[in-house]
């Protein structure tokens, strides 16, 4: 059977409909979004961002969109991308192009790329992986990023125009629930974000240089929305004592804070900082995917 039924149907976590592809997403997959169109192009990347831009290849034919939001926990943007690959090539595609985030091009190919509009993925510019890949006169693309405790999933397919039925309209199905996936809607509908991407050296308190996509995000949350206030809480792993690890999360949430008052000007009675040591963890401290992601600092909202 074709590969646009087995690919997308394997996807959604049904027995694969093809003898040659059996493709699956982690347990938890949701899908968010399907968009078809008959005829239609897609710009294929096929390098990485360079002086003149993306490297592309333009198909035309039928287009189809597809997005996914998986619970993951503490898994890495790449062992969730890892498995999906290890199957398109299984599937006799042939990559073209295969990179994380900083050999891509970071901010520039993610936005000289084509993404599905938010709230149907996301994509943090320092972590995603992409590939493209072709069988024969197919073509599909495969990009997944992370917004802890989710990872996101896009997957577009391009068909030479004839060789599958075609559909006079357009068909999109969003999922019945959709939610917020930029960082205010995720306060508003849980009450804390993690600021994913920060960078403490180990051991330290002292905040990265950056910048750091989270802060400026929040900073401008912060700065459209004066009677909101936030507390941002530290979190560590087990490595070591407790007392010590909840000042040291308490004086990382601090240095959070302190940037965004001291470069970003939000007023300092707008946001506190706290720490919890290891009392709050999000994944095992048994293993160091674990251990790395119970590392963090969130944003708690108080009032509106």
């Amino acid at each position: 059977m074709i590969l646009r039924l087995a690919l997308c149907a394997a996807l959604a976590a049904t027995p694969a409909l093809a003898q040659d592809l059996s493709l699956t997403l982690p347990q938890g997959s949701r899908q968010l979004t399907e968009r078809i169109r008959a005829l239609d192009g897609y710009a294929l990347p096929t390098g990485v961002h360079g002086a003149e831009g993306v490297p592309s290849v333009q198909l035309e034919g039928r287009i189809e969109k597809r997005t996914w939001r998986i619970s993951v926990g503490s898994k890495t943007t790449l062992q969730v991308f890892a498995p999906l690959r290890d199957q398109i090539l299984e599937a006799g595609f042939e990559i073209l192009l295969d990179c994380p985030a900083e050999s891509c091009g970071g901010f520039d190919f993610r936005f000289a790329t084509e993404v599905v509009p938010s709230p149907d993925m996301y994509v943090a510019v320092r972590d995603y992986r992409f590939l493209s890949a072709m069988r024969g006169d197919e073509a599909l693309s495969l990009l997944v990023s992370r917004n802890p405790p989710d990872a996101y999933v896009q997957l577009i397919q391009a068909f030479p125009a004839g060789s599958v039925a075609t559909d006079p309209v357009t068909v999109e199905k969003p999922a019945a629930v959709v939610v917020p996936m930029d960082l205010a809607g995720r306060l508003q509908t849980r009450g804390r974000v993690i600021l994913s991407g920060l960078e403490f050296a180990t051991g330290s308190d002292a905040l990265g240089e950056g910048p750091f996509d989270t802060l400026a995000e929040l900073a401008q949350l912060l700065s459209a929305n004066a009677e909101l206030r936030l507390v941002l809480v530290g979190h560590t792993d087990t490595v070591g004592g407790l007392e010590p690890n909840i000042e040291l999360s308490r004086k990382r949430a601090g240095a959070v804070r302190a940037r965004l008052v001291e470069e970003y000007g939000i007023p300092a009675d707008q946001i506190s900082a706290d720490g919890v040591g290891y009392l709050a963890p999000i994944a095992s401290n048994l293993t160091p995917e674990g251990r790395e992601a119970n590392r963090r600092v969130e944003a708690v909202m108080l009032s509106q």
